[in-house]
């Protein structure tokens, strides 16, 4: 064996751990096909979508407002939270070897996914040995995001969504557009007009009223619920202490998927773990308030493993990676995992209230979504990546940290995805404009010139006294506001001018006449 004579130019060096690997390029929907800019532009004209995102984000605002502020421990709760999530990703590894002994002592099988062309195959291989060629689902993130229903597609398998609105998402073949409703921007009458075209045997006189449309979904799953041996879950929570996993939801379509079918299997992000079965005493109270606006969930289902005679009998669970542990090894991106997907962030986004959750491309919309898919799939797998322009999908208002109920600092995050995605960028025409504004301000006579020239600007702007376009690179900050021109005289030259001293010497004189005044108060 030959003895290495110096560092690799095209290597790490001996002993520098190897950066996980992001989500395979090009593979589930974790990167849209343009940059957040460019889609925000178009679904800006949508007004319908619009009217129906500021309808529904306002309602579960007013909701969870009401339902937090019932409780006097809710920033306890919140603190809590955060603590033991930030424990859990601390010790991750042990947890889910943890897990994973757990639920095989009760009967279940484990497989380890290290992303979704994995975890695909590995539920495609699973399904095909029941011999079933159909499989309910109920509502998970974690399938969306690796592309589930389109590889069992492709492999001859039906996958069917059980969830009312994912349901909706799935007939009309859209894109979810929200964490928890994933059909958000459509409203009754779409919804309508969806189900008479794709459900057979739908009453053509179907009433676009909540009751009817539900009831409408209820009758054409029923049939399935009662004839399908197979069914496919995400996990909200794992407890690695008892190998028991959770599923919490509003309608009851989980329930009926966790309890009949012959088959179930789970797909888990590994990050849903949780140290104790306790911790759900935190994160049973956190959840609804925060995504629903509820006191509790209307069904919370816990299994663990199998049970003769109850429920499936054949039972897996696949722990899908899929980017997270090279989110883990961000020492400050990693909190990015601590998300429970309540979207308590999304429904007090500015951003996301006006572009909705097409424009971000990913599974996951809004500022967590923001966070977590470049985490996930990265920012530069390809020139000109979109996931590159998601950290900037944000005003930074900080509205987002403050619902968050596990204490996430979003802002923090987006600004530091930012400083990633300028040093990877390389050279770019904002980088040498801002290296040359450097180089003149570390001088001050340079600093003294380019504000007089500056001054120039003012026979240019005219008489509005602003710039309606600037020329590249600054470009994109005029495109959607004006910038007034540079003002007739700076800071620096007045304050070394006559007024601008005797105006500071009338402000030290006022100053001292309030001091003097203080203290004979005070006396």
């Amino acid at each position: 064996m030959s003895t290495p004579t110096g560092p690799s130019t095209r290597g790490t060096f001996l002993g520098m751990p190897a950066v996980p690997p992001r989500s395979p390029y090009g593979t589930g929907h974790l990167r849209g096909e343009r940059t957040f800019p460019r889609a925000a532009h178009d679904e800006l004209g949508n007004e319908q979508l619009r009217r129906n995102l500021g309808k529904a984000t306002h309602s579960i605002r007013a909701k969870r407002l009401d339902v937090t502020g019932e409780l006097p421990d809710w920033e306890a709760l919140r603190d809590a939270g955060s603590a033991i999530k930030t424990d859990t990703m601390n010790r991750l590894p042990e947890l889910l070897e943890q897990l994973e002994r757990k639920v095989t002592e009760h009967g279940g099988t484990v497989h380890w996914a290290r992303d979704g062309i994995e975890a695909n195959e590995i539920v495609t291989r699973l399904v095909r040995r029941t011999g079933s060629d159909e499989v309910l689902k109920v509502k998970s993130m974690a399938t969306q995001e690796i592309g589930l229903n389109e590889h069992l597609e492709s492999q001859g398998i039906t996958a069917l969504e059980t969830d009312l609105a994912e349901l909706i998402v799935q007939l009309a073949d859209d894109r979810p557009s929200h964490i928890l409703v994933p059909a958000i921007h459509r409203n009754r009458d779409e919804i309508r007009e969806i189900f008479l075209r794709q459900i057979p045997g739908v009453d053509p006189a179907l009433d676009a009223t909540p009751a009817e449309l539900a009831a409408a979904a209820r009758a054409y799953l029923r049939e399935k619920f009662m004839t399908a041996t197979v069914a496919v879950s995400g996990a909200n929570f794992g407890i690695a202490e008892t190998g028991t996993l959770s599923v919490v939801e509003s309608e009851g379509n989980g329930r009926m998927c966790l309890t009949l079918p012959e088959t179930l299997i789970t797909v888990m992000g590994i990050e849903k773990v949780l140290p104790r079965f306790q911790d759900l005493e935190v994160f049973l109270q956190l959840l609804p308030r925060s995504s629903t606006g509820e006191r509790m969930n209307p069904y919370t289902s816990l299994w663990t493993g199998v049970t003769p005679g109850d429920g499936p009998q054949d039972f897996h669970l696949v722990l899908l990676d899929n980017g997270r542990t090279a989110a883990l090894a961000d020492t400050i991106g990693r909190e990015a995992l601590n998300c429970i997907r309540c979207s308590a962030c999304l429904n007090v986004c500015p951003v996301y209230e006006r572009t909705g959750g097409h424009a971000y491309g990913s599974t996951y919309p809004g500022p967590i979504g923001a966070v977590l898919t470049p985490q996930l799939a990265g920012m530069h797998a390809a020139k000109g990546d979109p996931n590159s322009s998601l950290p900037y999908a944000s005003s930074l208002c900080g509205a987002c940290f403050d619902a968050c109920p596990v204490k996430i600092d979003i802002p923090s995050l987006l600004v530091e995805l930012r400083h990633q995605h300028t040093e990877q960028s390389g050279t770019s025409a904002e980088k040498l404009a801002m290296k040359a504004a450097a180089a003149v301000m570390k001088q001050p006579k340079l600093f003294t010139a380019a504000q007089r020239a500056a001054g120039l600007g003012r026979v240019v702007a005219g008489r509005s006294g602003t710039f309606s376009r600037l020329p590249p690179p600054f470009r994109g900050w005029s495109d959607s506001r004006d910038t007034p021109a540079p003002p007739k005289q700076s800071f620096r030259s007045w304050f070394a001018s006559a007024d601008g001293a005797a105006a500071m010497r009338a402000a030290a004189e006022d100053g001292a006449r309030h001091t003097d005044d203080e203290s004979q108060e005070a006396q």
